[in-house]
């Protein structure tokens, strides 16, 4: 019999610290890491925001633990509704041509509109209606990338070449172009400059296509194009989600699918969506700032400074990830390899990436979506001022609660990993303490990193 009065007093117990998190939380700064909107100083100090995420996230896990069992777990994951199909065809071929039509809009708007980057539609098509507001929509509700993706549209017109992929290469290219979108965007200004935005947008579509007719669209955009992975791994926290049609499920119940990451290589793609969003964060505070700055006094150029800090970052995030993985097997007393571990665990950690990006972004794609409506009225000329939506200061706490709330559900996805793979009920959850211990540090981490005042980088 599932014991569905005990999962209720999981939720509220999680839902009541998020309150606290909230009531406590006055206004904070999230870092859009693209355009720059004014900020003031959280009145909060930072501490306070990050030990009491970490302190939620170690509640909620004391809680989902000692009121949860398997029963419970596996019928969330077992449930579904199929939806009708119909209209199915109709809305890929719609979707294809929408996304055509945007890229051919952001390459256009951005060499001939407005230099000001606030009136120029090809920049808030970008970073407010793309990056903010659709990638969101990736997680909350289903990944549609695959109809929208642009150059997979034209890719599929053109013709295929015949060389093979090396199998051996798997997601690194991705994890690869990952990370080195994220660096062209810190030591770029890449948000403030449409001309500079239009010729990186031209320049990754030569790319794109040129990859996709030598190897084809299938092998390109499964295992070689960064932002297709992206979504499709976002994708997989959505409700809605393509199982030989669509159906509704739980959110992030896919999550525990022994199937859904096959190497480490991805698992370190979904480190690297983790870390990037720290990144884009971090250089954008005042330590980051800081650490730059000390690279300079000492001879470093600027630019080896970034990369310096992406790399050893990334590196930082997969080794805490490893010994985590390590430490689940030898907490759990299991004959599971680590590798195994590492690779049924990773999916767990996209709930934690997307709770991150909306804190990140939400508010921004709020503040600047009036603009965006202006330059789409009016897309070669810049008004006398530009509209922009001014969010109220307790919004911070939202914010905050959007990250604590992603460690949360991934607290609770881990759960379902842990009875999975080991038997009983006390053996899966002593085997998640190395990982709640990550999870915790994480949040610290990623609040302190929102608490900080908003640093501009120097571009270089």
């Amino acid at each position: 019999m599932l014991r569905g009065f005990r999962g209720r007093r999981a939720v509220a117990a999680a839902l009541v610290g998020l309150l606290g998190l909230v009531v406590i939380s006055g206004p904070a700064t999230a870092h859009a890491g693209s355009l720059n909107l004014s900020s003031e100083p959280s009145p909060i100090p930072n501490w306070v925001y990050a030990l009491t995420g970490g302190g939620v996230v170690a509640i909620s896990f004391l809680f989902t633990s000692l009121v949860t069992d398997p029963e419970l777990v596996h019928w969330l994951r077992g449930r579904d509704w199929r939806l009708p199909t119909e209209a199915g065809p109709l809305v890929g071929r719609i979707g294809a041509v929408l996304g055509v039509l945007v890229l051919g809009a952001v390459l256009v708007l951005g060499f001939v509109g407005p230099t000001q980057p606030l009136a120029n539609a090809a920049v808030l098509l970008v970073w407010v209606m793309w990056w903010a507001g659709y990638t969101a929509s990736v997680y909350l509700v289903g990944n549609t990338w695959p109809w929208l993706n642009p150059w997979r549209t034209i890719a599929s017109l053109l013709p295929n070449g015949d060389w093979s992929y090396p199998s051996g290469l798997g997601l690194w290219p991705a994890v690869a172009g990952l990370l080195g979108l994220v660096f062209v965007e810190v030591v770029t200004p890449l948000a403030d400059e449409p001309r500079l935005l239009a010729t990186i947008v031209l320049a990754y579509t030569v790319l794109t296509l040129a990859g996709a007719v030598l190897v084809g669209p299938e092998t390109w955009f499964g295992s070689v194009d960064p932002v297709s992975r992206v979504f499709h791994y976002y994708g997989q926290i959505a409700p809605l989600q393509w199982d030989g049609g669509p159906r509704l499920h739980p959110p992030s119940a896919v999550l525990n699918r022994a199937d859904l990451l096959e190497g480490f290589d991805e698992v370190a793609f979904v480190i690297t969506m983790l870390w990037v969003t720290t990144y884009d964060g971090l250089v954008s505070t005042p330590t980051g700032a800081g650490m730059i700055e000390v690279a300079v006094s000492v001879g470093i150029p600027p630019l080896v400074a970034y990369f310096a800090i992406l790399v050893l970052g990334f590196g930082l995030f997969l080794g805490a990830y490893w010994a985590g993985a390590v430490g689940i097997r030898r907490v759990g007393g299991t004959f599971v390899t680590r590798g195994e571990i590492a690779r049924r665990f990773a999916p767990t950690l996209l709930p934690i990436a997307a709770g991150y990006h909306l804190a990140h972004f939400l508010a921004y794609f709020l503040e600047l979506l009036p603009a965006l409506v202006s330059s789409l009225a009016n897309p070669l000329t810049a008004p006398v001022s530009v509209p922009v939506l001014s969010v109220p200061g307790w919004f911070g706490g939202v914010e905050l609660g959007f990250v604590v709330l992603g460690h949360v559900v991934a607290v609770w996805a881990a759960h379902g990993t842990a009875f999975d793979l080991f038997s009983g009920r006390i053996q899966p959850i002593r085997s998640q303490y190395p990982l709640v211990v990550l999870m915790i540090a994480y949040t610290v981490t990623s609040l302190w990193v929102i608490a900080q005042p908003f640093s501009a980088p120097a571009y270089v």
